[in-house]
């Protein structure tokens, strides 16, 4: 019979890339102590990659070397995993709406959860605990408005408005009209004057 490493090393072949292994779900394959162990061994020899205590992932093989799974890929696992809302910060929503060029140097989400944080080799990941109204439509673009505004602050939301404006649909619009009463007032104005240019 294989040994238990190769056969975790086998399970989590059969995984998606970013999928999360978890000691839990590999007690088919032996008792908890042996599981910690043989989960332990295979991140020693790079085999597998410890990203938080208790959670590892499948490092990607590509004709390059090796590298860590997508960011987005074990983000997505882990909200799922976890049962939390998981979202990219203010400041990653607003790059990606246009209102600025600066990429964050730190990759940081927002999470319903603790705050926790995650590595994948050198990579640090931050999930920074927040409120349920900056979690709002995630992985949609009524939710990236709302976090852009938020890291905007009160001082620049009114010059930003045309430029959001732009890039978005009656769906989104009427996504944030829903989402108005969760808002502080100081987003909720902005966002109704949105809503009722569109």
């Amino acid at each position: 019979m294989p040994s238990l490493p190769r056969r975790i090393r086998e399970h989590a072949a059969t995984l998606p890339e970013g999928a999360p292994i978890c000691p839990n779900a590999l007690l088919h394959l032996g008792t908890r102590a042996a599981v910690d162990q043989a989960l332990s061994r295979l991140a020693r020899r790079g085999q597998l990659l410890r990203v938080f205590r208790g959670v590892y992932v499948r490092p990607i093989e590509t004709r390059f070397g090796i590298r860590a799974p997508a960011v987005g890929a074990v983000i997505a696992a882990l909200a799922e995993l976890w049962g939390e809302t998981i979202a990219p910060c203010g400041g990653a929503a607003a790059n990606v709406l246009g209102l600025t060029t600066q990429v964050p140097v730190r990759l940081v989400y927002l999470t319903s959860g603790p705050s926790r944080t995650l590595q994948l080799y050198a990579m640090t990941v931050r999930l920074r605990h927040s409120p349920r109204w900056q979690l709002v439509a995630p992985g949609r673009p009524a939710g990236l408005v709302v976090r852009a505004l938020a890291w905007l602050g009160p001082g620049e939301v009114e010059q930003n408005l045309a430029a959001i404006q732009r890039g978005l649909s009656a769906a989104d619009l009427a996504e944030l009209a829903a989402a108005r009463a969760t808002l502080p007032s100081w987003i909720a104005t902005p966002v109704s004057a949105l809503v009722a240019r569109g």
